[in-house]
C-alpha cells in the first residue's frame, strides 16, 4: 500500500471522499495490459492518481479538474477507473521541489503530473518520467499535424525522445497602450504600432517621454527577485532577436559575443535614458503585478514587454478589471534587434502532462490522457486556464479565438523559440538574472558581460563555456 495523503477522489459515480491512496492503481505497470480493466483477484477499481500545482482556485473551477471530469464523464473506463486528485498547495519554486519528491519515491508517486516543461530537463535527467515515445507512435493526433511542432519540440528531451503531452503555452509581446502612443505621435489615431527593429522601440520610448512625461515609456522584468521571468521574457527575447543562442549545438554555455553586449546595451539604453521604470519599482517580487496590475490599466505605463496571460487579469472577474482594455490595449510583435529574418521573435513556454517512471498505472493513464486531450475535452481546459493552445484545431475554434489579442499571440508561436534543454540551464538562469540587474543598476555592458562569463564558468565549469 503506498503511503496516505489527504486528496481528493473521484470515483465512478464523482463523490468525494477523503483519505485514499497516493500512487498508481493495481494491477497496471508500464508492461502491463492496457485494457484498464479490474483487478480480478481483489475486485478493486484501478487508480490514476493526478497530481498538479495548487494557485489557490477552487477546486470546481480549477482548469485540470474541469477537463478531466468532462472526459470522465464520457470515458468508457470510468466503471473500472478511479481518479485520485491530489494536488499540490504550493508557489512555483517550491512545487518543482516539492513534486520532485513525490516523483523520486515510488511510494508517493502520482501516475499522472503536470510538469512545467521549464523544469521537464532536470527531471528527464534524474530519471523521474516516462519516455513516451512508444505510446506516441500509435497517437494519430500527435502523428497527423493536431499539434503544434513547436509544441511538440517543447517537450523533447535533449535525447531526442518526448516526456510529456504539451496542454498550454504561452507566448511573449510588446503590450501599448493605444491612446498613449497616439497622443506621443508614435501612431496616427486608429493605427497599430508594428516596430521593425529595436531603434524603433527606443524611438517610441523617447517619443513617449518628451510628449507624455508622466506616463513610464518602457517595463521590462529586470532583476533578481522577478526570476525568471528576467530571463526567459527579458534577457532571452532580446539575445533571440540578436539572431544568438545561450548554448551551442553541443552544448557549451556562450558566455561572451556580440548578441550578448548588443542585448546588454539595449538595456542600458532603456534605463540611462530615463525610459524605464525606477529601480524601487522594477527590482523587487512584485514588479510584474505593479505593471501589468496597476501602471498599464491605469494609463502610467506606454510600453511592456510581458506575456499574453496578463489579459487574463482585466476582465470583469479578473483581479484587475479595466473595461476599456479591448480597445485601449494591443500588442506588437518584438522585432529582431536590426529587422533580421524572422523579423519577430517570442520565447515560449508552457505545460504538459506526464507519467512518472515511478507510476504503476502507465498504460491506464496514458490511455486517459488520449480521451482527455480530444478537441470537445480539451477546449474546456484551455478556455478556463486562459492560456494558449498547443492543438492546431483548436486554434482555429471560435471560441477560442474570440478572447482579446489570444489570436494574435497564438499567431506569434509561428516564430517561437524556447528554453535549452538542458539540466543546467536553471543554474545558468540565475546567472543570467543577476547580469540583467548588473546592467540596469548601472554596471557596463563589458563589465557585466565579463562577470556573467566567470559566474557562469564557475556553475557548470570551465570545459562547458565557450566565446563567440
Amino acid at each position: 500500500m503506498k503511503k496516505k495523503q489527504i486528496m481528493v477522489l473521484l470515483t465512478a459515480s464523482v463523490m468525494v471522499f477523503g483519505m485514499a491512496a497516493c500512487g498508481g492503481g493495481s494491477g497496471d505497470s508500464s508492461g502491463g495490459s492496457s485494457s484498464g480493466g479490474d483487478d480480478s483477484s481483489s475486485g478493486e477499481k484501478q487508480k490514476i492518481t493526478v497530481c498538479w500545482r495548487d494557485d489557490g482556485t477552487e477546486l470546481e473551477k480549477n482548469s485540470y479538474y474541469m477537463q478531466m471530469m468532462a472526459a470522465y464523464e464520457a470515458w468508457d473506463k470510468k466503471d473500472e477507473v478511479e481518479l485520485e486528485f491530489a494536488p499540490i498547495t504550493a508557489d512555483e519554486g517550491n512545487y518543482f521541489t516539492k513534486v520532485a519528491l513525490q516523483l523520486a519515491d515510488p511510494g508517493t508517486c502520482p501516475d499522472l503530473v503536470a510538469e512545467d516543461t521549464f523544469q521537464m530537463p532536470n527531471d528527464i535527467a534524474a530519471g523521474y518520467l516516462t519516455n513516451l515515445d512508444d505510446y506516441l507512435a500509435d497517437y494519430a493526433d500527435w502523428n497527423d499535424g493536431k499539434y503544434f511542432e513547436s509544441m511538440q519540440n517543447m517537450v523533447t528531451g535533449p535525447d531526442g525522445s518526448v516526456y510529456g503531452v504539451p496542454i498550454c503555452t504561452d507566448t511573449r509581446g510588446l503590450f501599448y497602450n493605444r491612446s498613449i502612443l497616439e497622443q506621443a505621435g508614435v501612431i496616427a489615431e486608429g493605427e497599430d504600432w508594428a516596430p521593425k527593429t529595436w531603434d524603433d522601440v527606443l524611438a517610441a520610448c523617447a517619443a513617449v517621454k518628451e510628449n507624455c512625461p508622466d506616463v513610464v515609456p518602457f517595463w521590462c522584468n529586470s532583476g533578481v527577485a522577478t526570476g525568471e521571468a528576467t530571463s526567459m521574457q527579458t534577457y532571452e527575447m532580446l539575445l533571440y532577436g540578436t539572431g544568438e543562442r545561450l548554448i551551442t549545438d553541443d552544448g557549451k554555455w556562450i558566455v561572451k559575443s556580440e548578441g550578448i553586449k548588443d542585448s546588454l546595451q539595449f538595456l542600458s539604453d532603456i534605463y540611462t535614458n530615463g525610459y524605464g521604470p525606477s529601480l524601487s519599482l522594477v527590482l523587487n517580487g512584485q514588479a510584474s503585478n505593479t505593471s501589468a496590475g496597476e501602471y498599464l490599466p491605469q494609463g502610467k505605463l506606454a510600453i511592456s514587454l510581458d506575456g499574453n496571460w496578463i489579459t487574463g487579469k482585466y476582465g470583469e472577474n479578473g483581479t484587475n478589471p479595466w473595461p476599456e482594455y479591448t480597445e485601449d490595449l494591443a500588442v506588437a510583435a518584438m522585432p529582431t534587434s536590426e529587422g533580421q529574418d524572422p523579423g519577430t521573435i517570442t520565447l515560449a513556454g508552457g505545460w504538459a502532462y506526464s507519467i512518472p517512471e515511478n507510476s504503476d498505472a502507465k498504460d491506464i493513464t496514458w490511455e486517459f490522457i488520449q480521451f482527455m486531450m480530444q478537441p470537445e475535452y480539451y477546449q474546456v481546459y484551455i478556455m478556463q486556464a486562459g492560456n494558449l493552445c498547443t492543438r492546431t484545431d483548436t486554434a482555429e475554434d471560435e471560441e477560442y479565438l474570440s478572447r482579446h489579442l489570444q489570436g494574435t499571440f497564438t499567431e506569434f508561436l509561428d516564430t517561437a523559440e524556447f528554453r535549452p534543454q538542458n539540466d543546467q540551464y536553471s543554474t545558468v538562469s540565475t546567472c543570467i538574472q543577476q547580469m540583467v540587474e548588473a546592467v540596469v543598476s548601472g554596471t557596463s555592458p563589458d563589465d557585466a558581460m565579463a562577470q556573467y562569463a566567470t559566474s557562469v564558468a564557475r556553475a557548470v565549469g570551465d570545459d562547458n563555456v565557450t566565446e563567440q
